[in-house]
């Protein structure tokens, strides 16, 4: 965690560590603080500032992010010291057409808008007329298999059509 700070601090990146929580309350502790350091250094405007021994530089435009889904089974309550370094976002329902258009067009698909909609139109549809066995799955995990094969097909053969 220590490099992947550095990195996002003295590049400017920003990150998103997803099921946060997932993450043992040792290690929760120790980034706390990790955060905490990098949070009071772009508080006060440095450009350069010591990191658990070592001098970085910060670009002010870095930024992490985290999600976390709270009262699953093995899944950790995040201390208090770590809670308020974060602002909380509660998002219900993903908006699946605008992250299969993202995920799309960062795979080189240049019609992204009209296959995402397309996309969330076959999953709607297939959530409300297939069966309702538990064994189905017509959630966000996947849509991205969805995508993540058709962003292997699309590399394997550049010239394949969007359509």
């Amino acid at each position: 965690m220590e490099k992947l700070f550095i990195g996002i601090a003295s590049t400017g990146s920003w990150t998103c560590l997803d099921e946060f929580n997932r993450i043992d309350i040792e290690v929760l502790s120790v980034v706390a603080s990790q955060i905490l350091q990098i949070r009071e250094a772009l508080l006060q405007n440095l450009s350069s500032f010591a990191f658990f021994g070592k001098h970085i530089t910060l670009n002010q435009y870095m930024g992490y992010f985290i999600t976390f889904n709270p009262g699953y089974a093995g899944r950790t309550e995040l201390p208090e010291n770590l809670k308020v370094l974060f602002r909380p976002v509660a998002m219900m329902l993903p908006d699946y057409a605008l992250i299969a258009e993202n995920i799309l067009y960062s795979e080189g698909f240049q019609n992204s808008m009209d296959l995402a909609k397309k996309l969330q139109i076959l999953f709607k549809l297939s959530c409300e007329q297939l069966s309702q066995q538990d064994h189905y799955d017509f959630g966000m995990r996947s849509v991205k298999s969805v995508l993540s094969m058709a962003a292997l097909i699309k590399k394997r053969d550049i010239q394949i059509s969007d359509q």
